[in-house]
């Protein structure tokens, strides 16, 4: 008896991880919706990456399904590449430098 009481306190920890990282998800999409500069929406995504596999690796543990790892870590190494690649982009376009706000300048240049 002890052990499914266990296993039954373990899935409901598995669910509300999991709930915390949909949310984190959630808060990313916005965060790309609403971000103010290339960079943010950069972090975004890769926000979406770690949690993303976080995520499969939770479920994996949870479901115990071993090819959820799997593909955990193909999720992370994409991440990884496509963080890359927009740094790339970018870079190229020039659109990743952040304009510099208001709380950012020197006091005598403030309107």
């Amino acid at each position: 008896m002890p052990v499914r009481r266990y296993l039954r306190g373990s899935a409901q920890l598995m669910a509300a991880l999991g709930a915390i990282l949909v949310l984190t998800i959630v808060a990313g999409l916005w965060r790309v919706w609403r971000g103010p500069a290339p960079a943010d929406r950069l972090l975004a995504v890769q926000l979406f990456g770690t949690t993303g596999t976080a995520l499969l690796l939770i479920m994996a543990q949870w479901q115990g399904q071993p090819a959820l790892r799997h593909v955990a870590l193909v999720l992370a190494l994409l991440a990884a590449a496509v963080s890359a690649a927009l740094v790339q982009y970018l870079r190229q376009s020039g659109s990743g430098r952040a304009v510099p706000g208001e709380r950012d300048m020197p006091a005598e240049q403030r309107k």
